[in-house]
Order: C-alpha cells, then sequence, then structure tokens
C-alpha cells in the first residue's frame, strides 16, 4: 500500500493470512454505550471475525455489567497488572461473546476500579480516579495475552481511555516476547476528550519522566493520555474523512492540531457503518407497522404513534425528530436558541435525550408550555429511539462537530431526511437536497448558528408542504444508501496490514 494523504480511506481483502486482533476499550454495546465508541466497538470486531481474523475485545465489567445476563464465565487464575509507583494490582478475567458473534470479549474484575454507577462518572462529573482506572485498563490490555497464552498481530486502541496502549508497547513491552512485535492502531472517535491528568501519573505509567516532554506525553504541564497515543501509535484513524481534515485544524483539533499535522501521513479515516438487521423498517420490530422504499404506508402508522406518545395533534404537518445527547457537541444550544422561531412554523418537535441539566428543564418547559407543538422525553429508550427515526418526517442533528455520527444514517435507512450541519460524518454521509435535479438525501448548513438552523428547518418545512415529488425524492434517495459494516472492515483490514508493515520494517 503507498503512503497517501489522510483522510482517504483504503480498501482490502482477507486473502493474506488472517490475523490475531485485540480491541482495548473502554465501552462496548450492548454491555455499555454512551455513544458512537461503544457502537463501534460492539459492531465492527464481528465483521473483522466474519473475514476470518482472530478478533478480541478487553473492557472493564463495570458495575452495571451482569454476568449472569450475558452468560459471562470466570475464568481461572488472577492477572496481575502492573501500575508503577503503585505496585501490582490484581483483578479477575470474565469470559463472554459478542452477541450474534463468535467474538471473545473479557471483561476485568477490579471492585475498586470499576464497581460503582456510571462508567467515567455520575450527572456528568468524572470520577477522581479515572486516570488510574483507564491505565489499568491499558496495562491490562498488554497483559491480557499472556493470562490468555494468545499472541495479537494487532492491538487497536480507542480514544484516551487505551491510548496508552500504544505508549506502553513502544516503551516497557517493546522487546516483549509475545506482545513487543505487535502493531498499534488508535482510533480517535472524539477529540474533545483528551485524558488531561497531573504530572504523577507518569509515576503510576512508569515508562520514564524522558517521555513528559512537549514531543510526548506533556501538555501544558499535564499528562495528555491521547497525545501520547498520537505520537507512539504505529497508525492513526478517525471514524470519517471529513473528520480527520478537520482534527488537523485549530477550530476542531483542541489543542493537538500541531501534533496530527506532524502524523499526517499516517491518519486515515473510515466511515463507521450501520447494523442493518437492527435499523430495518421493514423488520423492526420496535415500530407499531413497518415500510419499505416500495411501500411507506406503515410510515403514516409510525408517525401517528409518535404523535399519541408525545400526546401531540395527529394532524399532518411536519414532524421533526431529534434524539442526541444534550449537549453543545450535538447543537443543543443551536436548537434551543432556534426553537422558539421553529414552533412559529406549522409544526411539531420531538425532542429525546439527557445531558446537561439546564437542556432538561429548557425542552421539558417547552414541551409543556407548547403541548401542541413540543414533545420532550429526558433519558434514552431504545424502542423510542426506534420510534423516533421512523416516525418523524426529518431529523435534526445540528452538531458543532461530528466525528462519524449513527443517527443521520439510521435516518436515511427509515425514509427521514436528516437536516445536518455539514461537519465531519454528516457531511460526508449526507447529500444536500437538489430540487431541480432531485438529487440528494438531506438537508444542509454550514454556519454555526441558530438562524442557519431555523433557515434548513423552514427549508424541509417548505418541501413537505410545498414539493411532494421532492420529499418522495429525498426518501427514495436515503432508503436506498447504505453504510455498511462490510465495507468498513475490509478497510480497518488494509490498514492492520500496513501498521504491521511499519512496524516489522517491510514498508
Amino acid at each position: 500500500m503507498k503512503k497517501k494523504s489522510q483522510g482517504q480511506g483504503s480498501t482490502g481483502s482477507s486473502q493474506e493470512k488472517p490475523l490475531a486482533i485485540l480491541f482495548a476499550a473502554s465501552e462496548a454495546a450492548p454491555y455499555a454505550k454512551t455513544g458512537g465508541l461503544g457502537e463501534v466497538v460492539g459492531d465492527l470486531p464481528r465483521y473483522l471475525h466474519a473475514m476470518g481474523h482472530d478478533v478480541r475485545v478487553v473492557l472493564p465489567r463495570y458495575y452495571s455489567i451482569d454476568p449472569d445476563r450475558y452468560g459471562l464465565k470466570l475464568l481461572p487464575g488472577t492477572l496481575v497488572v502492573p501500575m508503577g509507583i503503585i505496585g501490582e494490582m490484581y483483578c479477575g478475567v470474565w469470559e463472554g461473546r459478542l452477541p450474534k458473534s463468535e467474538v471473545p470479549v473479557y471483561f476485568l474484575e477490579h471492585q475498586g476500579l470499576y464497581g460503582r454507577d456510571g462508567i467515567y462518572g455520575v450527572d456528568n462529573v468524572g470520577f477522581m480516579d479515572n486516570d488510574n482506572r483507564y491505565v489499568f485498563l491499558s496495562r491490562a490490555a498488554l497483559e491480557l495475552p499472556k493470562f490468555l497464552c494468545w499472541q495479537p498481530d494487532i492491538l487497536h486502541a480507542h480514544d484516551w481511555h487505551t491510548a496508552a496502549v500504544p505508549v506502553f508497547l513502544n516503551t516497557s513491552y517493546r522487546n516483549d516476547p509475545l506482545v513487543g512485535n505487535a502493531a498499534s492502531i488508535l482510533t480517535i472517535h472524539n477529540m474533545q476528550y483528551q485524558g488531561n491528568f497531573y504530572p504523577g501519573l507518569m509515576e503510576v505509567l512508569d515508562i520514564g519522566w524522558e517521555y513528559f516532554t512537549f514531543l510526548g506525553l506533556e501538555k501544558d504541564d499535564q499528562v495528555n493520555l491521547l497525545k501520547g497515543g498520537i505520537y507512539h501509535a504505529t497508525l492513526l484513524n478517525t471514524v470519517s474523512r471529513g473528520y480527520a481534515r478537520e482534527i488537523q485544524t485549530p477550530l476542531y483539533g483542541w489543542g493537538l492540531e500541531g501534533v496530527l499535522q506532524e502524523r499526517t501521513a499516517d491518519l486515515y479515516g473510515i466511515l463507521n457503518g450501520v447494523d442493518y438487521d437492527e435499523w430495518n423498517p421493514a423488520t423492526d420490530q420496535y415500530l407499531p407497522a413497518t415500510y419499505t422504499a416500495d411501500d411507506l404506508s406503515g410510515k403514516l402508522a409510525c408517525k401517528r404513534a409518535l404523535q399519541r406518545r408525545f400526546g401531540l395533534p395527529e394532524i399532518d404537518v411536519p414532524l421533526f425528530g431529534i434524539v442526541s445527547r444534550m449537549v453543545p457537541q450535538k447543537g443543543t444550544d443551536l436548537l434551543a436558541e432556534a426553537i422558539h422561531n421553529m414552533i412559529r412554523l406549522d409544526l411539531q418537535v420531538v425532542v429525546v435525550g439527557n445531558g446537561e441539566p439546564w437542556a432538561h428543564f429548557f425542552f421539558g418547559g417547552m414541551a409543556h408550555r407548547h403541548p401542541d407543538k413540543v414533545g420532550c422525553y429526558i433519558g434514552y429508550d431504545n424502542a423510542l429511539a426506534h420510534l423516533v427515526e421512523a416516525g418523524s418526517d426529518f431529523f435534526l442533528m445540528p452538531s458543532a462537530f461530528e466525528p462519524c455520527g449513527l443517527n443521520q444514517m439510521y435516518s436515511l435507512a427509515y425514509g427521514t431526511p436528516p437536516v445536518v450541519r455539514a461537519t465531519g460524518g454528516l457531511d460526508d454521509s449526507v447529500e444536500n437536497f437538489d430540487e431541480s435535479a432531485l438529487t440528494g438525501d438531506g438537508f444542509k448548513f454550514w454556519t454555526r448558528s441558530a438562524a442557519a438552523l431555523y433557515d434548513t428547518v423552514g427549508w424541509a418545512t417548505w418541501t413537505f408542504y410545498n414539493n411532494p415529488q421532492g420529499l418522495a425524492a429525498l426518501r427514495k434517495n436515503g432508503m436506498a444508501k447504505r453504510f455498511t459494516w462490510e465495507e468498513s472492515a475490509c478497510k480497518y483490514d488494509a490498514l492492520y496490514r500496513e501498521a504491521l508493515r511499519r512496524r516489522r520494517g517491510a514498508e
């Protein structure tokens, strides 16, 4: 494979020998998930396994992961994990299988670190010991192959939580007989969260203070785990081509754009896929009626069910839905600013999600004051998320930035044209509507402002009322589109093999 500029992606095949791949992550659906990271780690290994690879996953056993519910078994023995100045720590290892697959998942049992409510924190406040919790996970990922008597070719780390894996691989484990010859991939799902901690964490990492430099793990006199991972990983990728470009700019790089620019030749963009067994309006078990691109009658039944669910009048007005974390990244602030003007139009809005407390009160208050226009559910309900995708006429994603995004892909599959800000994976996956050519599958706006969001909602509303042919084309075009994990897995296969060539000096 020739070197290429960032973000271009690549295709590959599994005609070469199968690889042994270990995913190290803080989340994996269905066990623990807060967003796209959990979806990727829960889906991608299954498709790599189908290509013939020996793929395994390691993550913490959080308090919420019930061994009985998931049929986990406790493996004999104890995993010993060196933790620098803290000394050796110990954990048990549970084994399970990713649903619908034979992919082994190993859960680290440590009550002191993981036996608590929440994954990263409670009420949007992170746990004070998240540094030790995820350094432990990273170090355990390198000790686990010894415990299993298994030799990986690839160590695939995800976000800051396991960004120490490539750091350890290039330092403490460089000459390790079992893992020292493995290549590392670091997938960046979100640049905003970087794992910044006090300098003393270097004593826990125990790799030597010579790595606490501007060209290493140091940033603003703190240990920055993501920065270390970016410097040390064999290859890097993000979850869309657009985001791979954006994070090399000051607006989206969160202070690490210079580091990424240094590694631009090693940075790839691979769009996430969709599990169409779960997200398919023709077979969706959560819907009151199913439908296809050739027969959309069931979509109207879903709309009426969604209107009833929120006590909205069951009338033929455009219904805009959103299922999202209520944080500025997702454009919650833009929607809050725009919604007063939006509801002056002849439309309805359904908001589902949770996040910052102000948003709970704001959107709950809007639903209380405008029960004929706005519906609100604070929290996450998977069945309701499916109903919003199917029952809405348009789906809102006004994100400030979006590394990949999945809801816009679900929306396209459900014939629900998305209204998106053209950033990252949203820009990559949604084609703007062309009224004259009847091409495109959604509505885009570029300026991050409530006015731009309002104008684009107005465009979609006008289309609903005045351009039925255009609306039909939007739905048909979107439902014909596919973002498959098979395609993504082929690109990861090529990325792994390139990383091995780099690591083993055979470029």
